[in-house]
């Protein structure tokens, strides 16, 4: 395999978390544009994810960001509306150098999902050649299915006691990457929403961490934007992934900030 194909088609972010780094990303349900890169790349994020699932984004809108984030170096990332093969394969084919699964409550779906994420031998997407992330250059189809099914990371969601309760098994299937806890549905399904110290949730958290350990997957915490504080309890547990928010949190909580500023002054 060429030297060329490896760099262009390297996940330093996976790499990164390999070495037991702690590794952040910024949600995309906003902004369209392709400048939204270049922000989570100025505030030093190491990831981005696309948000299908929570927004009205399109694969075209999607694929430009991803391919802006190939270029810029930001790992991007695609949370797909449903598990279902032609959404996974249009948004790796787009750009994403993975994908996020949600609500994965087996083995089996779990399965489903690397299949659709890999080429054959170890699933059963299609082969569509040139991509963007080889920047559109052409390689041995041997070469470049390898490097691609290496670099291509599978994200699977917990939002569901029932995800929780089968851990191990979920974190065994070969080709899950990393299993991201979504604590908000999480605590919902569990009927304690918006109780984030419930040691239900702790519960799950270390359920999670010590299956993933146990088959050499990571952890990711998602939906603890306004709790910093449990944030570092789980990377201090093993979770090496964070999500920390979306870009229209981000924005909005600068402009109250600002605005609340002005209103404040006193005359």
């Amino acid at each position: 395999m060429s030297a060329e194909l490896l760099a262009l088609t390297r996940n330093a972010f996976k790499e990164k978390m390999a070495r037991g780094d702690v590794v952040s990303s910024m949600t995309v349900r906003l902004v369209r544009s392709v400048e939204i890169v270049t922000v989570a790349k100025s505030a030093g994020f190491d990831a981005i994810y696309v948000d299908m699932e929570h927004s009205s984004f399109d694969f075209n809108e999607t694929s430009q960001i991803c391919m802006m984030a190939l270029a810029s170096g930001i790992a991007p990332f695609v949370r797909v509306p449903a598990n279902r093969p032609e959404y996974i394969s249009r948004a790796l084919d787009g750009g994403a150098l993975g994908i996020i699964a949600p609500d994965v409550r087996s083995a089996e779906e779990a399965q489903a999902v690397v299949a659709a994420a890999k080429f054959p031998t170890l699933g059963t997407r299609g082969f569509s050649g040139s991509l963007p992330h080889t920047a559109f250059r052409s390689f041995k189809a041997k070469d470049l299915v390898s490097a691609l099914n290496d670099s291509t990371m599978v994200i699977v969601q917990f939002e569901s006691g029932e995800a929780v309760s089968r851990a191990d098994e979920i974190a065994a299937v070969d080709g899950v990457d990393m299993v991201l806890i979504g604590t908000n549905d999480l605590m919902a399904d569990l009927g304690i929403a918006g109780d984030f110290d419930s040691p239900l949730v702790e519960d799950a958290y270390r359920k999670t961490i010590d299956a993933c350990r146990r088959h050499g997957k990571q952890t990711g915490v998602g939906g603890l934007s306004s709790r910093p504080d449990l944030v570092e309890r789980y990377i201090r547990m093993g979770a090496r992934y964070v999500s920390t928010g979306t870009d229209i949190a981000f924005l909005l909580g600068a402009a109250t900030q600002r605005a609340r500023q002005v209103s404040d002054i006193r005359l």
